[in-house]
């Protein structure tokens, strides 16, 4: 006999956990939050603009990846930079599906306090698909799924020899379905928000009210709740990016969340510790931000071209090999003598130095006291 699931558990949706379990990894991942967002105060508003807009590129391209869509990074940076109004960011024109995955994660986090309606997430679902297409198939865009053609389930493996791993509520179940979920997480809080987070995400991915996109709706109903938790609509820490580098334990846990009893403890217990660990992740990037800051610092008023900003920048961002003449030119579009011109000044001021090793032509690279 089949095992059910957990919304077809009788209790449902009457979760339980342990809170004896969840207390210390809840007060640790709380100081971890706090102690991230005093750093970000103590930058100044560029540096906390950048690293804004770091983490919301991360963010939305790796809850795309999570679910096998790879998004091209400069029109996501250049689409969140243009509706921050960070224009000198924004370089590179985007498509409308680029822009409205943005916009979708930027209203659930830039409107945290404002409440969670279907109206809402109809929007949210044709921002992400705005072509009414997902891939090739057609499919209903801002409105619950009517399962007209088969039930919802979660499978892989060949045609033929498919696995369910998870199947979903009745399509006739979702109006009473979604009304509950939206009373209770629009509710005012009767457990700590970042639990509240783990729970959201948990509740939304099993009633998958939607055809295509429940994975990054639920992610970014998630956001929501932690920017509630710290409320706040700046997000210095990707969750998406944690699950993205957790994705095959990420897909255990949930399928044995929704195979097992109501206690979701164990469901909780992961969640706060990948949380932990993408807002250590932050941290470590904040050092980035950081030595990037004293590099610009350190030339003063050096007078740059922009050839040399551009370049510098690349390097800065992680440019693999060392900088030659020619690579200097291809990436600035110049002849060799004018990128050989441009980088000795730049050596001469510390900002470069000649990088170790012989080799056909001679190579550059960053000060080492400005590397990661």
């Amino acid at each position: 006999m089949r095992r059910l699931y957990i919304h077809e558990l009788p209790e449902w949706p009457a979760f339980e956990w342990s809170r004896e379990q969840l207390a210390e990894p809840l007060a640790a991942v709380r100081h971890q939050e706090g102690r991230l967002l005093g750093h970000m105060d103590a930058l100044g508003f560029t540096l906390r603009q950048e690293a804004l807009l770091g983490t919301l590129t991360a963010d939305i391209l790796k809850t795309s990846e999570i679910e096998g869509e790879w998004l091209n990074l400069e029109q996501v940076r250049s689409s969140i930079a243009r509706k921050l109004g960070i224009e000198h960011a924004a370089v590179k024109p985007s498509d409308r599906h680029v822009d409205g995955i943005v916009e979708m994660m930027l209203d659930a986090t830039g409107k945290y306090d404002t409440a969670l309606t279907a109206e809402r997430l109809f929007g949210w679902h044709a921002a992400l698909f705005p072509t009414g297409r997902s891939g090739l198939l057609r499919i209903k865009v801002g409105q619950w799924r009517d399962d007209v053609n088969a039930p919802m389930k979660v499978v892989s493996g060949p045609i033929g020899r498919e696995k369910t791993h998870f199947e979903a509520p009745a399509a006739k179940r979702l109006q009473r379905e979604m009304k509950q979920f939206l009373k209770w997480f629009n509710a005012k809080a009767d457990m700590d928000p970042v639990l509240k987070s783990a729970l959201a995400h948990l509740w939304f991915v099993t009633l998958h009210p939607f055809e295509d996109g429940n994975g990054r709706i639920a992610r970014a109903v998630a956001d929501m709740a932690l920017a509630r938790s710290e409320e706040s609509p700046q997000r210095f820490y990707s969750m998406s990016s944690q699950i993205q580098a957790e994705r095959a334990d990420y897909y255990r846990l949930l399928e044995k969340t929704q195979k097992g009893p109501l206690d979701v403890t164990p469901w909780m217990l992961w969640f706060l510790a990948c949380l932990g660990r993408s807002i250590e992740a932050a941290r470590l990037a904040l050092r980035g931000v950081m030595r990037k800051a004293r590099f610009w610092e350190s030339l003063g008023g050096f007078p740059l071209n922009e050839r040399q900003r551009l370049v510098l920048n690349m390097l800065l961002e992680g440019f693999e090999g060392k900088l030659t003449t020619s690579k200097y030119a291809k990436l600035a579009k110049c002849s060799q003598d004018t990128a050989l011109r441009d980088i000795l000044p730049l050596v001469e001021q510390g900002a470069l130095v000649q990088a170790p090793g012989g080799g056909r032509s001679t190579g550059y690279e960053i000060a080492p006291q400005f590397r990661g």
